[in-house]
């Protein structure tokens, strides 16, 4: 497995809609930055957010996910509780071609203001929004800005071809749009 440079990156993205909205350059100004990079993509965190709260003192549990367990917020700025998380996806949408693998890290920006962004890999042949999770591992409230820069993905060309994708068994997740709450 070879992680794919900036030159791919693009040519997927123009070609094949691999990307979009596609954004050709690093976007830096007054902002968390996001755009093409040398070897990823900086993708943005767009304005719909589900923040946890245990108002209903509810139970986590993914085989029966209550959606009262969050607030939903359209927002240009969430307020992420103290050691609690919310949901939100890119602006971005994405189409995976079948030989690539995409994994996904979080911003030095947020990591730094001790929030994490967890992100599970890309399959071959997955699309749609990326679902983000935004954990503030601090005992502050802390803030996450729409529109700008959230993490940054990772594309892996497989030596070979898989023999099933993520679209030939038809993954509960395919074609996903907005924040998507978890299924079974």
């Amino acid at each position: 497995m070879t992680v794919q440079s900036d030159r791919w990156i693009r040519e997927q993205a123009i070609a094949s809609g691999m990307i979009e909205p596609f954004v050709d350059r690093q976007q830096r100004d007054g902002c968390i930055s996001y755009g093409l990079s040398s070897y990823g993509y900086d993708a943005r965190v767009a304005d719909e957010f589900k923040i946890f709260t245990n108002v209903h003192s509810a139970v986590v549990d993914p085989k029966n996910f209550s959606p009262d367990s969050f607030v939903d917020r359209k927002t240009d700025i969430c307020v992420i509780p103290p050691n609690s998380f919310a949901l939100a996806r890119t602006v971005e949408y994405f189409r995976v071609p079948s030989d690539v693998l995409v994994i996904c890290l979080g911003k030095s920006t947020y990591a730094r203001c001790g929030i994490i962004v967890n992100v599970t890999p890309l399959e071959p042949g997955w699309e749609g929004h990326v679902t983000l999770e935004f954990s503030n591992t601090t005992p502050l409230p802390a803030r996450i800005y729409a529109n700008e820069g959230a993490c940054q993905f990772l594309f892996l060309k497989g030596n070979e071809p898989c023999e099933v994708t993520y679209a030939d068994r038809a993954g509960k997740y395919m074609g996903q749009r907005g924040v998507t709450l978890p299924k079974i």
